[in-house]
């Protein structure tokens, strides 16, 4: 996966991790998985993700700092781990997830993000390690088409059998 970094100058990015794996009994707090780091931008919905061994700014800052174009905006959570990024050339708002949604002077969310994680999170896609990575890239692209995919087909048809 080589995509190209999303946002730029006044574009607005959301960024999150969450964790996919399995729940004893389908039940309470994940036992085990891996961590996956996603981003999307509003305006053209464009999204990456990614997996990640851990959420440390050390792991996470290189990740946006090749997936995001310079001078985005970026809404976060308060995660410590971001507080690093006004600081890396990015304008960084966040929202406190324990208090609201969204922030109720800023208006800062990250809602299209978090709803991502539901339609990527399938039971039983995510849960064998070794086809996450290929999962996540079908799942991006799929967002990245999904309001023309059926010219996707027919251009890849037309493109095997050209027009006489």
């Amino acid at each position: 996966m080589n995509p190209q970094p999303i946002g730029g100058p006044g574009k607005i990015v959301e960024i999150d991790e969450s964790k996919f794996g399995k729940r004893k009994y389908n039940r309470g707090r994940l036992l085990s998985g891996q961590w996956v780091f996603g981003m999307v931008e509003r305006d053209t919905d464009d999204i990456i993700m990614v997996t990640v061994p851990d959420r440390s700014t050390a792991t996470l800052l290189p990740i946006i700092q090749r997936f995001i174009h310079p001078q985005t905006i970026i809404y976060s959570d308060e995660w410590a781990s971001y507080n690093i990024l006004s600081h890396s050339g990015y304008t960084h708002y966040t929202v406190n997830h324990s208090e609201n949604f969204v922030g109720p002077a800023t208006y800062v969310h990250t809602q299209k993000i978090e709803g991502s994680w539901g339609g990527v999170q399938k039971k039983g896609q995510t849960t064998n390690p070794e086809l996450l990575e290929t999962h996540l890239i079908e799942a991006c692209w799929r967002r990245r088409h999904k309001k023309n995919i059926f010219g996707f087909i027919l251009r890849g048809i037309r493109g095997l059998y050209p027009v006489i």
